[in-house]
């Protein structure tokens, strides 16, 4: 058991290695921007998660071991058994991080310090509460579809759309979701009522201001970014008060999945180099500040692209595959802060 657990030390240890790496690798702005793409292609998964994934699959593809340089699905083991697909031999699955759970109990949920743990197959006394919660990570293991061979994988349907063109709702989902958030939807003529800006956010005021002679797809573009500031900044963000950079990155980042998940073409989206903002934040380092920011960042699109009814392209997973198994590497687990329970995905 010892050696086990060991071993399991050893190969976190490489793998929060191998992740603090590829974080540091993100010094630019079209290296953030990659990333946050990638991301919102395989959103189902964490951004640490999601990074490990690309740089594996990448350093796979230079290897030759894979035909393109990023992944278009990525499943456990076991998960492409239950599709009728088998991993050809040969090839190695890229390791992620996954959560180790255990249960809880308590008579008192909403009294701090009540839970106690629950030992394997033992049942709760009458009465209690019982929640899971993450007590670790360990390493586990997935495979893109093309180390993989058997049955074919359905294709699902995709967002077509012309250059400058914008989804079918996106407009008015974006606007209903700055309207429920207490912001006052503002439209204007041209830049020059917004001091050459494409949209402003007033905090104090809470309209939200976006110009109107733009192509659709730039417009709606403009509408996340200002979401983005609503949902994240304003002036209890300490963060965001004291770097503008911060809060102008995280926007952006906001905007670009948002559109990305659309097929939206990213190219008009400009990010601010990640190593200047990154570096300058008093008492935090660069790889924790990228970090975070990437999390809240993905945090902030899902919520947005979960409340759209718009057509977006898929999650990462493999179509027709609605639930994993245990240990397949992705996992809503509930964890437990004092007396608060929150949902994290892996």
């Amino acid at each position: 058991m010892t050696n086990d657990h060991s071993q399991r030390a050893a190969k976190l240890d490489a793998l929060h290695q191998r992740l603090s790496e590829a974080v540091a690798g993100l010094v630019t702005g079209e290296d953030w921007k990659r990333a946050m793409e990638f991301a919102a292609r395989f959103r189902a998964r964490s951004f640490n998660n999601t990074l490990l994934i690309y740089v594996q699959h990448h350093a796979a593809y230079e290897a030759g071991k894979v035909p393109q340089p990023t992944p278009t699905y990525v499943a456990g083991f076991k998960q492409w058994l239950a599709l009728g697909r088998t991993v050809k031999k040969g090839q190695s699955g890229y390791q992620i991080l996954a959560p180790v759970t255990a249960r809880f109990a308590s008579a008192t949920p909403g009294t701090e310090g009540s839970w106690h743990r629950l030992a394997r197959g033992e049942r709760p006394s009458p009465g209690e509460t019982v929640r899971s919660r993450m007590i670790g990570l360990r390493p586990a293991y997935v495979f893109d579809v093309s180390q993989t061979a058997g049955d074919p994988i359905p294709e699902t349907p995709k967002p077509a759309l012309f250059r400058g063109q914008a989804p079918e709702g996106l407009w008015q989902g974006l606007a209903d979701q700055i309207g429920a958030r207490g912001f006052e939807l503002r439209l204007v003529s041209n830049a020059t009522v917004l001091g050459g800006a494409n949209g402003l956010t007033d905090y104090l005021t809470r309209e939200v201001s976006v110009r109107m002679d733009m192509d659709d797809a730039a417009q709606v573009k403009t509408l996340a970014h200002e979401l983005g500031h609503v949902m994240l900044h304003g002036p209890d963000n300490v963060d965001a008060v004291l770097h503008r950079g911060i809060a102008e990155v995280e926007a952006e980042s906001t905007a670009l999945m948002v559109g990305a998940a659309h097929g939206l073409d990213t190219a008009s989206y400009t990010v601010p180099y990640v190593s200047t903002w990154a570096s300058s934040v008093p008492g935090k380092e660069p790889v924790e500040v990228v970090q975070q920011t990437a999390e809240r960042v993905r945090g902030a699109a899902l919520s947005i692209l979960d409340d759209l009814a718009t057509q977006q392209i898929g999650v990462g997973d493999p179509p027709g595959f609605d639930r994993e198994p245990p240990g397949a590497g992705r996992a809503v687990v509930t964890v437990a802060t004092n007396s608060e329970y929150v949902g994290v995905r892996l």
